[in-house]
């Protein structure tokens, strides 16, 4: 599963590198070390070619659901069953999004203590991750967009730490996973899915807390009780 994140770069950058065309200006956008679900994070809507930036909460509360608090439970979904469950199978079909984030977090257990680990891209670039969103509301008063991320098996060089990882849609097919008019069959030979493998180190214990947000999060540690700074 994919459970905390990151997304550190500046507005400009994530404007250039996904080819954004048009940004919500009401979000209140601010970098982050460590994005837990339920919060606010930005995703990429599609249409046309064209590209906007909206801001959603992580974990999807379906349309229909009578309680928004079922959104904490529904921050993933798996890639092999989304066209089955009931919370996803409409939503392939209509309203994909890519998850803006350039780094995830996950733990492994050593010696019965839980390390975590942050991986990302070996270029330090974006990694779009596949998602589906929503728009929930009682009696009209209050909407809420939200959001799941699309998870697959691990890629071997990480299966090691979790035996499940974010499905990152490859750079040159944003555009294929956003238009809702294709259809799309998510397996481990689609090409949509990239294929090049992803960095990761340990990182101190900090990140646990959601409430501890700044670089430490993602600086390298070479053991559990000895941190290195980024030079």
């Amino acid at each position: 599963m994919c459970g905390r994140k990151t997304l550190t770069k500046d507005k400009k950058s994530i404007i250039e590198e996904l080819k954004i065309t048009e940004w919500d200006e009401t979000i209140n956008y601010i970098p982050s070390y460590n994005i837990a679900p339920t919060q606010k994070s930005l995703v990429v809507l599609g249409k046309n070619n064209r590209r906007q930036i909206k801001s959603m909460n992580w974990g999807l509360i379906p349309s229909w659901s009578k309680n928004k608090k079922i959104g904490g439970k529904l921050i993933n979904a798996k890639s092999e069953t989304v066209h089955e469950k009931p919370s996803f199978k409409y939503l392939i079909k209509s309203n994909r999004c890519i998850i803006v984030s350039d780094g995830y977090y996950e733990w492994n257990t050593i010696k019965s203590k839980k390390q975590p680990y942050y991986i990302y891209d070996n270029q330090k670039t974006i990694l779009p991750m596949a998602g589906l969103w929503s728009s929930w509301s009682l009696n009209d008063k209050e909407i809420i967009l939200s959001y799941t991320i699309i998870t697959k098996k691990a890629d071997a060089n990480i299966s090691h730490i979790h035996k499940r990882m974010p499905l990152i849609i490859d750079s040159y097919h944003i555009n294929d996973w956003l238009n809702n008019d294709s259809i799309i069959q998510l397996n481990s030979n689609s090409e949509l899915i990239r294929k090049d493998q992803l960095n990761f180190h340990k990182v101190n214990s900090v990140v646990n807390s959601y409430t501890n947000n700044d670089q430490t999060c993602i600086r390298p540690i070479n053991n559990i009780d000895n941190p290195t700074l980024f030079k």
